[in-house]
């Protein structure tokens, strides 16, 4: 595939393998939060993953479950409600200025609070729109409406499909390309060569998760993979190389 036709987020000759820090993970600190996100930088990833929900009064905010323990659920509850470490989205983004953020967004038919009218969609894309911060934005959920309603909303935002461990990867990979996706994220444990080259045949990249141990990083990295999510920076980093 000539360079000119390469999208981000898939590497061009000679780019490093992409390390995102998995919800900020990477040291003694709380994940999905600004102290996290912060941490992870200044450790070398590339960027971060993390999750978003919206509250009741319709603050977007970073949390990855739908309930926050001993408070309760985020969609039933007012932004002022929520302890001070969860974070908005709009602050973790200025955190992150200059690097590259993987937003998944929460919100599917098992979830509590699932909102079918995907509000959290438009919202986010009109955030990213007004936020000066990250170097680049993904996008990413497995719950394909979201990602078509992220599209509609903010046709030039970056998309990745998300597939779980029991789905086959490469199915999804059509469906993927299909909605208009510029990645597949993938489970690290389904990626191989094959699967890597024909995402990429496809004119997508393949950002893999969550990839910790050193022989699993390197296993994935030499199949030519564009990104990993980790909880683990340092480590990533060094299998993949970078030093």
């Amino acid at each position: 595939m000539v360079d000119e036709v390469v999208r981000w987020p898939q590497r061009r000759d000679g780019d490093p393998v992409l390390v995102l820090a998995h919800r900020g993970r990477s040291g003694s600190w709380r994940e999905n939060t600004v102290e996290a996100f912060a941490g992870a930088l200044r450790l070398g990833a590339d960027g971060v993953e993390l999750d978003v929900r919206r509250t009741a009064d319709g603050r977007l905010v970073v949390h990855h479950d739908p309930e926050i323990e001993g408070v309760g659920s985020i969609h039933a509850l007012a932004g002022r409600e929520l302890p001070d470490w969860v974070p908005g989205l709009e602050a973790a983004l200025e955190t992150c200025a200059g690097f590259v953020v993987n937003v998944e967004i929460k919100n599917a038919p098992i979830e509590p609070g699932f909102d079918p009218d995907e509000t959290v969609a438009t919202e986010v894309v009109a955030m990213t729109r007004e936020s000066g911060g990250p170097a680049r934005v993904i996008v990413s959920s497995f719950w394909p409406a979201t990602l078509i309603a992220v599209r509609a909303a903010g046709p030039e935002v970056a998309t990745g499909l998300l597939v779980h461990p029991s789905l086959d990867a490469l199915q999804a990979a059509g469906q993927a390309a299909s909605i208009g996706c510029v990645a597949l994220h993938p489970f690290h444990a389904q990626v191989d060569a094959p699967l890597v080259e024909r995402v990429h045949a496809m004119g997508m990249g393949l950002l893999t998760w969550t990839v910790n141990e050193p022989d699993e990083v390197a296993a994935v990295g030499g199949a030519g993979v564009d990104g990993v999510i980790s909880d683990r920076v340092i480590e990533a980093r060094a299998a993949l190389g970078r030093r």
